[in-house]
């Protein structure tokens, strides 16, 4: 497929727009969709609407080929293959809505009405199994008057990104998930991505049904690891002399299980892993069977929280202040959505006085509700010098800052350290 061809992407929130922005660098003619017209009028101008590595850079690198518009009919009329990368929030049984999906689907099937070629849709957003054919291609045949695979074609392509390295993941992925419904809908996003990706990924085709169990069942996969790993970590501290760090690293070199994800820490947090596991559970109960792995994993995920609150609670200062290092749920994104710091924060009683920095001092802004007995400092320096106990959560970027600090420093100090980074250089520090 040559990469002159005109593709389509709905909904330029954090992942849209990279993607968007991807392709346009590969070569292809890209229009991106969204109602936000702050954001459509920052894409135009080759300024990033979001905080992610790499993002501006490539806007300004795809020598005109990335358009931002606000309305639905040049997606449909100027392009053959359209990519829905929308929100798929959770509903409280732990599926996914697809109600930003349809609403987007509605006006591109009206205008798709009109249209006499052939059109790919491409969809992007996590969904819940069975979404697709008993929902999603039901609503483009009643809403259009097509039919699929006559008409038109799906393809279900989620993508296994994290915030904060999305653009380096999406051109070098470990594998592109495609679930087709038909094999030329198939053939023509692996001959996307063959020309986009800067590796050689592999390439899992499959019925679609079979690509959205692939899409949660990995993520929940993962979360086992995490929660393993942790698990490990609890049994090492009650044991004299184990260290966890070796017998992770150990597990690890087994090809059969692998490093990644694979460190005892910190809960796991995010967008993405604590709502597709619970939507693995939720998924298996429709068939009668009882996702025991994904519950637990959740469980053990719950109880690691609490024992840092616990760990907390126990070490407490006379004084009753914390400092808390690093509130996003990982390095290098702003995103707080079920971060390790937020839980805290939530889990830890108001007359507790909580300082905290974050290198993403905007999160401070008054969309989020902080607590009265937060204290959100300006600097790294005025957090660390606030209190004697420290959470250091987040602090790649600020590692050799707060190991010099701890170096120096004339008065005890007691350090939570959850990733044992730290060790006692100074006869003041406590690692506990």
């Amino acid at each position: 497929m040559k990469k002159s061809m005109n593709i389509s992407v709905i909904g330029l929130g954090k992942l849209g727009a990279c993607t968007a922005a991807c392709f346009a660098y590969k070569g292809y003619n890209v229009i991106g969709v969204d109602i936000n017209t702050k954001v459509v009028e920052l894409i135009n101008a080759e300024c990033s609407p979001y905080i992610e590595p790499g993002l501006e850079k490539l806007l300004k690198n795809c020598d005109g080929r990335l358009k931002a518009v606000t309305n639905y009919e040049e997606a449909i009329n100027n392009t053959n293959i359209t990519f829905l990368i929308l929100p798929t929030p959770s509903e409280p049984n732990g599926e996914f809505s697809d109600k930003y999906l349809k609403n987007a689907l509605y006006e591109l099937s009206k205008i798709f009405r009109e249209k006499n070629s052939y059109h790919t849709f491409v969809v992007v957003s996590t969904v819940s199994p069975g979404t697709n054919k008993n929902s999603i291609i039901p609503f483009i045949e009643l809403a259009s008057g097509k039919k699929l695979n006559k008409d038109f074609g799906v393809v279900y392509n989620p993508e296994f990104i994290a915030l904060g390295s999305v653009i380096k993941d999406f051109l070098n992925p470990d594998m592109v998930l495609i679930g087709e419904s038909s094999k030329k809908d198939g053939d023509l996003v692996e001959s996307i991505y063959r020309n986009v990706c800067e590796n050689s990924p592999y390439f899992a085709r499959m019925n679609i049904i079979s690509a959205e169990i692939t899409k949660i069942s990995l993520n929940s996969f993962v979360t086992m690891k995490i929660s393993f790993a942790n698990t490990l970590g609890n049994i090492c501290e009650k044991v004299p002399d184990a260290n966890v760090d070796n017998i992770t690293n150990a597990l690890g070199s087994d090809k059969r299980i692998s490093p990644y994800y694979l460190k005892a820490g910190s809960p796991y947090g995010g967008p993405c892993f604590p709502r597709d596991n619970r939507a693995f559970a939720a998924f298996t109960e429709k068939f009668g069977i009882d996702a025991k792995l994904a519950k637990a994993t959740d469980e053990i995920n719950d109880f690691q929280t609490d024992k840092i609150v616990k760990s907390i609670l126990m070490n407490l200062p006379v004084d009753r202040k914390i400092s808390i290092i690093g509130l996003t749920y990982k390095e290098g994104t702003p995103v707080l959505d079920e971060s390790l710091g937020m839980k805290l924060i939530n889990k830890l009683s108001n007359n507790i006085a909580i300082y905290v920095f974050d290198d993403f001092s905007h999160i401070y802004d008054n969309s989020i509700n902080f607590p009265n007995n937060v204290i959100l400092c300006d600097s790294l320096e005025k957090c660390l010098n606030s209190t004697s106990l420290h959470i250091p959560i987040i602090i790649k970027n600020n590692y050799e800052i707060i190991k010099y600090y701890y170096s120096t420093i004339g008065r005890e100090i007691k350090i939570l350290d959850i990733w044992r980074i730290f060790d006692n250089i100074n006869n003041k520090l406590m690692i506990i």
